[in-house]
């Protein structure tokens, strides 16, 4: 099910290359227990030193179309899905109330039975939604939507702007309000700016689609044209006063702590002191992470009329809770989301769709049903030497970079050592006792959990940061570092087949997991994570030159990706890419380096005709193996920090002389750039 972001919670052969053996098949096979290479995925017949990500993951892409109830099918979709599975037994027998089941199995089993039961849905058709409807409806002034907004914004629904809870960037042991942009609905503030005729196409289905929508709550066909343009009207204005999103990956430029009274300086007419009591926030200041946005708030309130903010306000309520409505709802938020803007042709089965909301509104009681039943102690263990093992090689890459001072490698070597692992799930639950779930209530039972998630959030602020939290459920497939808590995240949910198999071969396990961990360590020393310091702070540790030497390697890597194309004549963004890529690049050199280092204590086989080297690429590429519509492509250009497939194979792989030199490859192939780009 959809649920709101409204609060923050990441590329043989006709041609053999030299490096290859002559006669593969003659090779003595010492396949390990579990071969961990999917070599029904090869396409033997491109060249690895033209277009690897073709090489390595062309036959799985001819064989594994887009599913019509997806916009892109890869690898990580292929592990979800199974992930979906397992979270579909536990929550089947969870909803069954015919044997004992403790206060959290009942929850999760009871919120997955509401939202099962179509028949009750439907039978309540938009009865859950009215009474908030109806209090919107009687807003006399604008003196009351101070009031309003808050009570929205506790209900998660995402009007205007965003307040929420964070560390203080410059003192990170501290939580404190954060107030930022928000208030849009479709993906970015680009799809109401930008004047080309395909953005001009997704603004006209827009309007198309709120007018539906507001149809099938009982508007008149001429009403709801209406108020469809006067919800475009308010989010293009928003739109325009929102930073672009290369400016918000900039941390220095999101962080302005004020006092309180700053934002009736800048925005006065709005009652902040009614709102800030509504959400029973009690702050002497607060970061104000875009100021421009909340001064250019101001004249969108006082030029819309009250009608039109009551219809801005009730779309959004409509829009957030669409997907848990009666069929009509579903399908055209369906038709607009996901169809007309990714490309999907099918809705997902209704059990998938109630799996999500499960995990999204109750993640960790689920999450620790998930972990008891595919994870382990010795799940943490073998993830947690790999990443002492890649520490042990950016140490190594750090005292070694020719570009860096001394003084600026000893601090960023403490700060590779503060470093803090989090594997597989959380060392303490979060406590859902409090929690009223009903069965056959599913818009109050998501209403209630998103009020409780919210109170969560904002009862952080003034505390110490817990460091032991996470923003990611155990069964997610990702990982993340996070600039203030200086961490790395790895849930259990992404350490399984195809990134980590148990008994696997060693190098591709390096390849697949280990990238993987290199990646997110990387990231604590990209562009952005390399302005906070071991403590998690924004401070600038690095000398002028050597901040200028970074610079200039990092724009290498904008150039160049800037250079890829996602779809049509939609090129990836260089900037928006280009930590993702930095810690991308970065990440697959340090697991190298590991594998390397691992197999100078004992030498691994060739297995199935390619050496460790060999296999460690191939894994690497075949994790990103992937189908993508052309919708969803041109919206991850457009929205997405990280970088396609196929670029995230072949723009990391032509930068890295290892690479070439495994695969016998020499200058002028299309997998050796002229200009190879390299920050770590």
């Amino acid at each position: 099910m959809k649920k709101s972001m409204f609060f923050t919670k990441g590329r043989l052969l006709a041609v053999i290359c030299a490096a290859l053996p002559v006669t593969l098949a003659a090779q003595t096979q010492q396949p390990p227990a579990i071969r961990s290479l999917d070599l029904t995925a090869i396409d033997r017949a491109s060249n690895p030193c033209d277009n690897f990500y073709q090489y390595a993951c062309g036959n799985w892409i001819r064989n594994n179309p887009i599913p019509p109830d997806q916009s892109r099918w890869g690898r990580f979709n292929e592990l979800a899905d199974r992930n979906l599975a397992t979270l579909r037994e536990i929550l089947d027998h969870a909803a069954d109330a015919s044997h004992p089941r403790s206060p959290s199995i009942q929850k999760i089993g009871d919120l997955y039975g509401s939202c099962m039961d179509d028949k009750a849905v439907e039978a309540q058709g938009i009865s859950p939604i009215e009474p908030t409807l109806e209090r919107i409806a009687k807003l006399q002034n604008k003196s009351e939507l101070a009031a309003e907004v808050a009570r929205l914004h506790d209900e998660a629904v995402p009007v205007l702007f965003r307040l929420g809870s964070g560390p203080d960037a410059k003192n990170s042991s501290e939580v404190i309000a954060q107030l930022t942009q928000g208030g849009l609905t479709l993906p970015d503030r680009d799809y109401y700016l930008k004047t080309d005729p395909r953005s001009r196409e997704l603004r006209d289905k827009y309007v198309a689609h709120v007018t539906r929508m507001f149809e099938l709550l009982g508007s008149d066909p001429r009403n709801a044209a209406a108020q469809a343009q006067s919800v475009l009207a308010i989010e293009t204005a928003l739109a325009k006063v929102s930073l672009d999103r290369v400016a918000l990956r900039d941390p220095d430029a999101r962080y302005h702590r004020e006092p309180v009274s700053a934002l009736s300086t800048l925005a006065p007419g709005f009652n902040w002191k009614t709102y800030l009591a509504g959400r029973a926030v009690s702050v002497s200041d607060l970061n104000i992470s875009v100021p421009d946005f909340i001064r250019g708030l101001n004249g969108v309130l006082d030029s819309a009329s009250l009608d039109d903010l009551k219809t801005y306000f009730s779309w959004h309520v409509l829009n957030k809770e669409a997907e848990l409505l009666p069929a009509k709802f579903v399908d055209e938020d369906f038709d607009f989301n996901e169809r007309t803007l990714l490309g999907a042709k099918e809705i997902q089965p209704r059990w998938k769709r109630c799996v999500r909301l499960v995990d999204g509104d109750l993640g960790e009681a689920l999450g620790r049903e998930y972990v008891e039943k595919t994870f382990g102690a010795e799940g943490k263990e073998r993830t947690l030497r790999m990443v002492h093992e890649i520490e042990a090689e950016m140490a190594k890459d750090i005292q070694n970079v020719p570009w860096m001072s001394d003084a600026t490698k000893k601090q960023a070597v403490e700060k590779l050592h503060a470093v803090a692992n989090k594997i597989g799930y959380p060392e303490k639950w979060r406590d859902y006792s409090s929690v009223k779930i009903v069965r056959g209530e599913l818009v109050a039972d998501d209403r209630r959990t998103d009020e409780f998630n919210v109170r969560h959030m904002m009862d952080k602020i003034g505390k110490p940061l817990d460091k032991l939290e996470w923003t990611m459920t155990p069964p997610t497939v990702n990982a993340y570092y996070s600039p203030p808590m200086n961490n790395i995240n790895f849930p259990a949910g992404i350490l399984q087949p195809p990134f980590y198999f148990k008994g696997g071969d060693e190098a591709a396990n390096y390849g697949a997991i280990g990238a993987v961990v290199g990646h997110e360590l990387t990231h604590g020393f990209d562009d952005q994570g390399r302005k906070f310091d071991g403590q998690g702070d924004l401070r600038d540790w690095w000398t002028a030159g050597d901040a200028s030497n970074f610079k200039e390697r990092a724009d290498c890597i904008v150039n160049e990706y800037g250079n890829f194309t996602a779809s049509g004549d939609t090129k990836l963004n260089g900037r928006l890419t280009l930590g993702e890529n930095a810690a991308d690049n970065g990440g697959v050199r340090l697991a190298f380096m590991a594998l390397l280092d691992s197999m100078g204590a004992h030498a691994l086989p060739q297995i199935d005709g390619y050496t460790p080297q060999q296999r460690f690429f191939l894994a690497y590429a075949q994790i990103w193996c992937e189908n993508i519509t052309d919708q969803a492509a041109r919206n991850r250009a457009l929205t997405d920090p990280h970088s396609l497939g196929r670029y995230r194979v072949n723009g990391v792989l032509q930068n890295m002389p290892e690479f070439e030199q495994t695969f016998g490859c020499k200058t002028g192939d299309q997998m050796v750039s002229p200009n190879a780009c390299r920050v770590w």
